[in-house]
């Protein structure tokens, strides 16, 4: 099971960019994918994710309407469209994917204890 991100950068604020995140169709159909960051020091957070099993989408508040999660299953990847970028922004993102959500739904909290899968991560930095 491999998740391999991409597309990490440096960025001046306002400026956006697009992470991708290829993995088997296998990992894509999971219950719950997603796009989590986290700085030195800091807990990881999460920034976007997927619940396959209705489709729905669920944002960090700092990010809400600015960044766009997305699948494309003719090239296996997911994908993250970051856009007005702001110096807070700057973390490592990881890529990640549980096959059972904790409870109802998808969520964020305790993502290393629900999410068991997980890429090596692409750093972005807007300055």
């Amino acid at each position: 099971v491999q998740l391999v991100e991409s597309g990490g950068g440096s960025v001046q604020a306002g400026g956006s960019l697009r992470l991708s995140c290829a993995a088997s169709r296998e990992i894509l159909d999971m219950r719950c994918i997603g796009w989590f960051r986290q700085n030195p020091g800091k807990e990881r957070e999460g920034a976007a994710i997927i619940d396959n099993n209705y489709g729905s989408t669920t944002y960090g508040e700092s990010v809400k309407g600015r960044f766009t999660i997305s699948r494309d299953n003719a090239e296996n990847t997911l994908d993250l469209q970051m856009s007005d970028l702001k110096p807070e922004d700057s973390a490592m993102y990881y890529c990640a994917a549980t096959p059972v959500a904790p409870g109802p739904a998808c969520v964020f909290s305790r993502p290393t204890r629900f999410y068991n899968h997980w890429g090596q991560g692409t750093q972005v930095t807007v300055s």
